[in-house]
């Protein structure tokens, strides 16, 4: 009996080491890297007015307090904007949930915004800076989802420090460099989807995982305590005779 007992000991410890386990791998997956918060508050370069709209009353330009459904609808916005000003759209900074993960703000905004690090140190004299396609800009658009669930624009910088070019088709021109960053970013919103994807999935794992885990530390709490119960009535039947 007390083999049977030692063994049981043995496999509750093994089975709550392999748990924590489980979910110290939950918390490395879910660990979210925290962006900067953007600053919400408008300042005098911030535009605040209705937005401007065409002949058929369509707003196309964005303007502070502007409403969307979803943050989707918003980034689509924008990029549509961009097009047809002359510019493209870089997408930036995002500040999350810590308890669900979701997307709480995003910040949008001119893909020459920055500088290179080419142009941030000295070079030698063996060296030359490379074109940089960042010129400074700081055209950008902040959205933030309110408690009703809209979008809305709550900062928007309209001005350029560069050229715009826009084409007859009302696309801007870009080089590889810039399609290529619309391909990246299009690849990284999916990878983000997925990864929320996967984050769901592996909280309902580990909620099953304690679940499972609380009900059999029960069951075996039970089987140790009727296990000490027969050692103590064989412990007790030796000393009768």
């Amino acid at each position: 009996m007390l083999n049977i007992h030692e063994i049981l000991c043995k496999w509750v410890f093994l089975f709550s080491d392999s748990v924590m386990d489980c979910l110290d791998f939950g918390n490395v997956f879910c660990r979210q890297v925290e962006l900067d918060e953007e600053v919400a508050a408008t300042d005098s370069s911030v535009i605040e007015k209705s937005g401007e709209s065409d002949e058929e009353g369509e707003v196309f330009e964005p303007y502070v307090g502007m409403e969307f459904d979803s943050e989707e609808e918003a980034r689509k916005f924008y990029i549509g904007y961009a097009r047809r000003v002359g510019f493209v759209v870089r997408i930036m900074q995002r500040r999350r949930s810590g308890i669900d993960g979701r997307t709480l703000a995003r910040r949008l905004g001119c893909n020459k915004q920055g500088f290179s690090p080419n142009h941030k140190g000295s070079f030698g004299p063996d060296k030359k800076p490379r074109p940089s396609a960042r010129e400074g800009c700081k055209a950008t658009i902040l959205v933030k989802m309110e408690k009703s669930g809209k979008w809305v624009v709550t900062r928007f910088e309209k001005d350029h420090n560069h050229a715009l070019v826009i084409t007859d088709n009302g696309y801007s021109t870009v080089g590889d460099k810039d399609k290529k960053i619309e391909e990246l970013t299009m690849e990284l919103e999916h990878q983000e989807k997925l990864c929320t994807s996967y984050r769901e999935k592996l909280f309902s794992f580990m909620n099953n995982v304690e679940e499972q885990t609380e009900e059999l530390s029960s069951k075996i709490q039970v089987i140790v305590e009727n296990i000490r119960k027969v050692e103590s009535e064989i412990q007790i039947k030796p000393h009768r005779r």
